[in-house]
């Protein structure tokens, strides 16, 4: 089963996703973690250059297509055969992500997105995907509270960016029926328990409680 967790910088996924590790591990599942970009080594060296902030002078069409090429290399070296072994699949971001940031928050045309994503996932669709839905100014507050954790360069973003972006993913939620919209407010255990039984709906798995 493949699943991915969207949302907007600090709304929580990376926690969820390894709350949901733990409780499939607990299950006897296999389990596979990834992040995007990333995920392998050629995806890795692609995110560097992706989010180092010295790279201010980035294209946005570059942006787009870097992103593009790390997904594609992940879902064909890890993510693909890791499905085929029935193994659980989940990813911190996935294509929705490109939708988001760089149609809605970049700005560059919806249905050339759309394409480039199809061509570069093919059968790699998630069954489910979380949307941690946050609000801009509970964003900002957590953003705020990492003074210590250096930003990278798409965390420097300006708000303006991140109102569009959050457009994106609420324009997904309504078109997309693997969508699962989450309020970000909840508390941490209480979205973990939203989760969990969605997965537990559509894994197909009949596990012990």
């Amino acid at each position: 089963m493949f699943i991915t967790f969207e949302g907007l910088d600090f709304c929580g996924k990376s926690t969820q996703v390894e709350l949901l590790e733990k409780y499939l591990l607990d299950k006897g599942e296999n389990v596979k973690i990834i992040r995007e970009p990333g995920g392998t080594i050629i995806s890795e060296k692609i995110r560097d250059v992706l989010l180092d902030k010295k790279n201010t002078e980035m294209l946005i069409e570059t942006e787009l297509i870097l992103f593009a090429a790390s997904r594609a290399q992940l879902v064909g070296e890890i993510i693909l055969p890791a499905l085929s072994q029935n193994v659980f699949v989940l990813s911190d971001r996935f294509h929705d992500s490109s939708v988001a940031y760089q149609s809605f928050g970049r700005g560059i045309n919806l249905e050339f997105v759309d394409e480039l994503q199809k061509f570069v996932i093919g059968k790699a669709v998630p069954d489910l995907t979380f949307f941690i839905d946050i609000t801009i100014d509970e964003m900002l507050k957590r953003k705020n509270s990492f003074k210590q954790v250096q930003l990278d360069r798409i965390e420097r973003s300006k708000i303006d960016f991140y109102e569009k972006v959050r457009e994106g993913y609420l324009y997904l939620s309504d078109r997309e029926t693997r969508f699962k919209k989450i309020d970000a407010s909840l508390s941490i255990e209480e979205i973990h328990n939203i989760i969990v039984t969605e997965v537990e709906k559509n894994s197909g798995r009949e596990w012990n409680k």
